[in-house]
């Protein structure tokens, strides 16, 4: 059989958006602070911020003394400008090769989530550095599409095994820790770092993991959509297998992130 490759992804849905990435984006933004360790009371920028999951982390965790937080997508910014945390950030529509702020007005820019949606990653990364102060941070992270750990790579591999055609993710060239480094390196960035690390997410049951990984936003959402009642069922025996239960009879779904760090020079 065959299903119908698409890998047009759209942002219009932030509640959707944040039911199906938020839990990911907290807890992969954790561990992201934990290991970048950034200074406090600085002036941070967040490229491509979504619904304000890491947006929430950084002012909760780090103090910053002004955040601005940007994405392209309007409907994630009227989102995030409703919300309790709009108080402490400024929200702005913009694109992230085009960033409408002045040489050096940041200390930290930072993008969760983000960079393997941006085609033009080198014109997008000479941004960053242009907008970060000399010595100051440029950082972010992106799942590791590539070796297939991304949080909904399971259900991924689930469609190819049963003869599905699955469209690969954007920017999927641009996950690994050497092609992150690479793209660093190409714009002029020093004391480049990178690291991979873990994250598992906990779902109260196997209905719930299935309902929250396929918004119907997703790509694979509508190769599923269009599987025959035998398919779908050998599809999920074929995702449940992938899948961990905990003590308490929840299921943890682990993905793997890829993150990178440097200093403006």
């Amino acid at each position: 059989m065959s299903g119908t490759p698409n890998d047009t992804i759209t942002f219009d849905d932030a509640p959707a958006y944040e039911r199906f990435m938020g839990n990911w984006s907290r807890a992969a933004g954790a561990a992201f602070l934990d290991w970048l360790a950034p200074p406090r009371a600085v002036r941070w920028l967040e490229i491509g911020c979504g619904t304000g999951a890491f947006t929430e982390l950084v002012h909760q965790r780090c103090a910053p003394s002004t955040m601005v937080a940007v994405d392209p997508a309007i409907a994630q910014i009227e989102y995030c400008s409703r919300l309790p945390k709009a108080e402490h950030v400024k929200f702005r529509i913009a694109d992230a090769t085009a960033l409408p702020f002045s040489d050096a007005d940041f200390d930290v820019v930072a993008h969760a989530l983000v960079l393997n949606f941006i085609p033009d990653t080198k014109r997008a990364l000479d941004e960053m550095r242009r907008v970060g102060r000399p010595g100051g941070l440029v950082a972010g992270y992106v799942w590791d599409f590539g070796a297939e750990r991304a949080p909904n790579s399971c259900i991924a591999f689930g469609l190819r095994e049963i003869g599905c055609l699955v469209p690969p993710m954007p920017g999927m060239d641009k996950s690994s820790l050497n092609s992150l480094c690479s793209f660093f390196e190409w714009a002029g960035f020093r004391e480049i770092s990178a690291i991979s690390f873990d994250v598992t997410v906990t779902f109260r049951n196997f209905d719930e993991f299935w309902r929250l990984q396929t918004p119907s936003f997703s790509p694979l959402a509508v190769i599923i959509n269009a599987l025959s009642r035998t398919d779908h069922m050998k599809l999920a025996d074929l995702v449940r297998a992938q899948l961990v239960h905990d003590r308490c009879g929840g299921i943890c779904s682990v993905a793997r992130a890829n993150a990178i760090k440097a200093s403006v020079p």
